[in-house]
C-alpha cells in the first residue's frame, strides 16, 4: 500500500467490513437491505404515480423522498460491494469527487424535503382550511425545486473546495465512501477554516431544519390533543410519529458525526454512524411509510386487484 499511495493519484477506500466470515455475513445483510431499499422506493414512486388517490402534496413530497433515497443508497453501496467482493478498493480522483458531490447533494435535498413534509403536516392539521392555498401544486413544486437546488449548491461548494486541498499523506481514506471529513485527515495543510464551513453548513442544513421540524410537530401534537374525534387523533398521531421516526434515524447520527470536532472523532464510530444515514434510512423510509399508512396499503391493494382483474379477463 505504501508504494500505491506514493505513485497513484487515486484514493483507496479502506471499507466498512473485515475480510472474514463475519464480514461476509454483514455484507450479505447490507446487500439484502440494499435490495429492499431499491424495491421499496421504486414501489413507492410507482404507487404514488399510478394511484390517483395519492396525488396529494404529502405523497408528491414522499415520492421525491423515495427518489432521493433510491439514488442515495445507489451512490454508496455498489462501490462498497464491488470493493469487498473483488478486493479493488481504489477509486479515481474524479470518481471520488463525483461520489462526494452526489452524496452531499442528495443528503442536503433529503434534509430540506423532510422539513417540507413537516410543514405540510403542520398546515394540514393546524390550518386545514388554508391547506389548499398554502400547499398548492405550485408551492409543492417550489419546495422540491429549492430542496434540489440548495442541496446541489452546497454540495458543489464543498466538493470543489475539498478536491482543491493538497493531499500529500497516505491516499487511503478510512471510510467506505468518499466522505469529506474523512478525506481531510489526509490533507497536508491546516484545514480548520474548511472545518468551520462544514460546521456552519451542517448547522444550516441539519440543525435549523431539525429545530423547525420539532417546532412544527410540537404545534401539531398540541392541535391533535385538542381534537374532539378520537379517530382523527389516532390518524394524526400515526402520521406524525411515522415522520418523526424517519427524521430521528436520519438527522441524529448525521448531526452527531458532522458537528463534532476532528479531535473527538473516531473512524470506526463514523463508519458505524454513516451506516444509519446512508444504508438503513433509505430502506426504512418506504417500509415505515407503507406499513403504517392505510392510504398507501389501500393503493397497493387496489393495484393488486386491478392486476388480478386484468389477468382474469384476459383468460376469459
Amino acid at each position: 500500500m505504501e508504494n500505491y499511495t506514493k505513485i497513484s493519484t487515486d484514493f483507496m477506500l479502506l471499507g466498512l467490513l473485515p475480510t472474514s466470515k463475519i464480514g461476509l455475513f454483514l455484507f450479505i445483510i447490507i446487500i439484502l437491505i440494499f435490495l429492499m431499499a431499491l424495491i421499496g422506493n421504486l414501489s413507492m414512486i410507482f404507487l404514488i404515480l399510478w394511484d390517483t388517490h395519492l396525488h396529494t402534496p404529502m405523497y408528491f413530497l414522499l415520492s421525491q423522498l423515495s427518489l432521493v433515497d433510491l439514488n442515495y443508497i445507489s451512490t454508496i453501496v455498489p462501490k462498497m460491494a464491488y470493493g469487498f467482493l473483488f478486493g479493488n478498493r481504489s477509486i479515481s480522483f474524479i470518481g471520488c469527487g463525483v461520489q462526494s458531490f452526489f452524496f452531499l447533494t442528495l443528503a442536503g435535498a433529503e434534509t430540506l424535503l423532510l422539513t417540507s413534509m413537516a410543514y405540510d403536516r403542520y398546515v394540514a392539521i393546524c390550518y386545514p382550511l388554508h391547506y389548499p392555498i398554502r400547499m398548492s401544486k405550485s408551492m409543492c413544486v417550489l419546495m422540491i425545486a429549492i430542496s434540489w437546488i440548495m442541496g446541489s449548491i452546497n454540495s458543489c461548494a464543498h466538493t470543489v473546495y475539498a478536491f482543491h486541498i493538497p493531499y500529500c499523506q497516505s491516499r487511503a481514506i478510512n471510510h467506505f465512501f468518499c466522505d469529506v471529513p474523512a478525506m481531510l485527515t489526509l490533507a497536508c495543510m491546516d484545514t480548520w477554516v474548511y472545518e468551520y464551513t462544514v460546521f456552519v453548513s451542517t448547522t444550516l442544513f441539519l440543525v435549523f431544519p431539525f429545530i423547525g421540524i420539532i417546532c412544527s410537530y410540537g404545534r401539531v401534537f398540541l392541535a391533535v390533543y385538542r381534537m374532539p374525534s378520537s379517530e382523527g387523533r389516532k390518524k394524526a398521531y400515526s402520521t406524525c410519529s411515522t415522520h418523526l421516526t424517519v427524521v430521528t434515524f436520519f438527522y441524529a447520527p448525521f448531526a452527531y458525526t458532522y458537528l463534532r470536532p476532528r479531535s473527538y472523532r473516531s473512524p470506526t464510530e463514523d463508519k458505524v454512524l454513516a451506516v444509519f444515514y446512508t444504508i438503513i434510512t433509505p430502506m426504512l423510509n418506504p417500509v415505515i411509510y407503507s406499513l403504517r399508512n392505510k392510504e398507501v396499503t389501500g393503493a397497493l391493494r387496489r393495484i393488486i386487484h386491478r392486476v388480478f382483474t386484468v389477468q382474469v379477463q384476459t383468460k376469459d
